[in-house]
């Protein structure tokens, strides 16, 4: 592209080194027949990846094998076709558009939506012709059409909203993140291992129709259940998009919107949590940490995505977010609070009234919890201070990666003594689905105390290893 002449603004009709630079710009816009070949790729690799994954008996690294192809198609792609590899993406960019924010026209929708199925359709057969087998699909034993539908609302709705926060979100695209690829993909691995011994964790209607079109031999059918939870997740998440960013949509940014923010954040977080540990997943960690990594990107800018009392404590103690009152404070803690007690009556509908206990595991007592919940509590709260607070240590593009890594470091570390709560209203989401069979629900109390100590002694230790933050210039001080 030619620069414009040093007299012009770069924006004149009459001049012509700026009418071609527009032509040159508007000719470089992909073509409808690269954009399908894109999508048609992507998806395929998606799908493909999953049968090989599930024939070859991956169980557990199965979802970060798929979640990383996602990851890598949608960074080689995305700036071809968007990346949506999956109908449901292309229908919450669809009502988005038709309620006046960003995204996509419907003819392009369906355009989209015909050649992921298509590619989900081959990869499903090319993956049983490689393995001479296919698998069908089905909820869970034990699990009826309701609970796996379930799990596919809310994963689809999660991946889906992540989607529009972190690649459709006017913000976002203005300022050019690097971590949408990331975020995205982290959400697969927040739902394949808890929501997927439920439901077998689809989220895209092109990979529930893949699977059961190449598995027909072995009864058909129920991809059309699961398309219609997916669906509607996918139309909850363009309606929520619009919630907690009503600017996109030529709105104005309200206190509620926040509080929304939180409420989610913590919802999705708290869900995962307990379909982990009651699926028994082999990787809940690092599951659980992929939940509040892709929230944190996709909320962050909107309500700074804490997502935990002990978080909201430890910003409010640092006072270095003028920002947050007091009373904001006890209004986000609230929110927190109620997100996880919410997600805790979910997690406990879909396993039919299973819950889990909240204490010290096996052998462990009481001191070891406190020690262990205080130390990393600290940690989680001392990342985020650190890099999401910090003008000197702020870390732009991973900063969800690495506070949600902190749970991946606790959950492992300490989940064999106190289970890794590291959060207030996963402590009272616990406890509050516990005493519908006979738990305790001061436990969530003890625990939070802990929790609020450890987020209590981050803003102190921050205080003296940022203070460079606060010192005054010496210019300044010269002056």
């Amino acid at each position: 592209i030619s620069p414009p002449l040093a007299y012009c603004s770069g924006d004149s009709s009459a001049c012509r080194l700026c009418l071609e630079s527009k032509l040159t710009v508007m000719a470089s816009e992909p073509s409808m027949i690269a954009k399908c070949a894109a999508e048609f790729v992507g998806t395929f690799l998606l799908i493909f990846t999953v049968g090989c994954n599930v024939l070859g008996g991956s169980a557990t690294w199965a979802a970060v094998s798929i979640a990383s192809v996602l990851m890598v198609s949608i960074y080689a792609l995305g700036g071809i076709s968007g990346g949506n590899f999956n109908p449901a993406v292309s229908v919450t960019l669809g009502i988005s558009k038709a309620m006046g924010g960003p995204g996509m026209d419907w003819k392009t929708v369906g355009i989209y939506a015909g050649v992921q199925s298509a590619a989900g359709i081959a990869a499903a057969l090319c993956y049983s012709a490689l393995f001479g087998q296919s698998f069908n699909l089905s909820p869970a034993k034990g699990f009826e059409w309701y609970h796996a539908g379930l799990c596919e609302l809310l994963y689809t709705f999660m991946l889906t909203f992540v989607v529009m926060n972190v690649a459709a979100a006017k913000k976002n695209v203005d300022e050019k993140n690097q971590y949408y690829g990331l975020a995205i993909a982290f959400t697969v691995i927040a739902g394949a291992y808890g929501a997927g011994a439920v439901s077998g964790g689809c989220f895209n209607p092109a990979v529930a129709l893949g699977i059961d079109v190449s598995s027909a031999g072995l009864g058909f059918g129920w991809c059309g259940v699961y398309i219609v939870f997916e669906l509607v997740g996918a139309a909850l998440a363009a309606v929520l998009f619009k919630v907690v960013r009503p600017a996109d949509f030529d709105g104005e940014k309200s206190a509620a919107t926040e509080l929304v923010s939180e409420f989610l954040g913590t919802y999705m977080l708290v869900l995962t949590v307990g379909l982990n540990v009651l699926g028994k997943s082999k990787a809940g960690a690092f599951s659980i940490a992929a939940s509040l990594t892709s929230m944190i990107y996709a909320l962050g800018d909107v309500s700074g995505a804490h997502f935990n009392p002990a978080v909201t404590v430890a910003i409010l103690a640092s006072g270095r977010c003028p920002d947050l009152t007091p009373a904001k404070a006890g209004s986000f803690i609230g929110a927190q609070i109620a997100g996880g007690i919410a997600a805790a009556f979910t997690y406990a509908f879909i396993h039919k009234g299973a819950t889990f206990a909240l204490g010290p595991v096996g052998e462990s007592t009481w001191a070891g919890v406190g020690v262990a919940e205080i130390i990393y509590t600290f940690v989680l709260c001392f990342v985020v201070l650190s890099v999401a607070v910090s003008e000197r240590t702020k870390a732009s593009h991973l900063f969800g990666l690495a506070i949600g890594s902190c749970v991946t470091v606790g959950g492992f570390a300490i989940g064999g003594i106190s289970g890794g709560s590291l959060n207030p209203a996963v402590s009272f989401g616990i406890a509050a689905a516990q005493t519908f069979n006979g738990g305790f629900f001061y436990k969530a109390l003890i625990y939070s105390m802990f929790e609020f100590v450890g987020g209590a002694a981050a803003a102190g230790v921050f205080k003296v290893t940022h203070e460079v933050d606060t010192a005054v210039p010496e210019e300044k001080i010269s002056a």
